[in-house]
């Protein structure tokens, strides 16, 4: 019950890896607004571990700002996850179009953007809060052909190092995990094709030797949304059995 009295928000809450950390925060001791812009997988999820199910687009200002007024309305918030995140698909990077570049954009870099605008005021009169943003091995270790991918997670880690380094005289801590390529909606984007060659193919360059999963994520995440991370701050913690090394 590492997380007892306390709230949190999960972006991208209703499936893969934001379902494994909703679920792991809840049982846990949280109570968790489970958020996507998928609302029938965010009931779901939060159906399954006592959550409140909230339909957002995290990537358009207003529809954050009906998430804050919504979260805010019933309690304060400890934690915020930014977990909500897109691909585009494999392709040279002179090819990947401009509407799915943006969308890249706006669904991993200007929501984490709009959320910080929407909850940094609540931490800060509150006195307290920890941020966790969901980058990538993408941000350190590019693969090829998922240029514009790659870039968006290497900003959310310097985002991650930045907010830190701001927020910390307001006892607000700032975090990232990089999970490598997992089991979810999102891993046949990142193939291109969802093979056995092409599993094989990129199980070699994961030398634990399997794919990360949704609870690999949850207790990564817990352990640095809770107390017991108190004096960590400005951490990227590689959750990818040994991908970046």
């Amino acid at each position: 019950m590492r997380l007892e009295g306390k709230t949190a928000i999960v972006t991208g809450g209703g499936s893969g890896f934001g379902a494994g950390i909703a679920r792991k925060f809840a049982a846990e001791g949280a109570q968790v607004f489970v958020v996507d812009i998928n609302l029938e997988g965010a009931q779901a999820i939060a159906t399954e571990i006592g959550g409140t199910p909230i339909a957002c687009d995290v990537s358009d200002k207003t529809s954050v700002s009906h998430l804050a007024q919504t979260a805010l309305s019933q309690g304060p918030l400890d934690i915020l996850v930014n977990n909500a995140g897109v691909t585009h698909l494999p392709g040279q990077l002179e090819d990947i179009t401009e509407a799915d570049f943006d969308r890249v954009y706006h669904v991993n870099m200007k929501s984490v953007f709009l959320t910080a605008q929407a909850f940094v005021p609540h931490f800060k009169k509150r006195g307290a809060g920890a941020i966790l943003n969901v980058a990538s091995t993408a941000g350190i270790s590019p693969r090829p052909r998922l240029n514009w991918y790659n870039a968006s997670k290497g900003w959310m880690i310097t985002a991650t190092k930045a907010m830190a380094v701001e927020l910390a005289p307001n006892a607000i801590r700032g975090n990232a995990i990089n999970p490598v390529a997992g089991d979810t909606p999102l891993l046949k984007s990142f193939m291109g094709e969802d093979t056995p060659e092409m599993r094989a193919k990129f199980l070699t360059t994961i030398p634990i030797g399997r794919f990360s999963t949704p609870e690999d994520m949850g207790n990564a995440a817990c352990f640095l949304c809770s107390d017991e991370a108190s004096m960590i701050t400005g951490v990227a913690m590689e959750v990818d059995g040994g991908r970046c090394i």
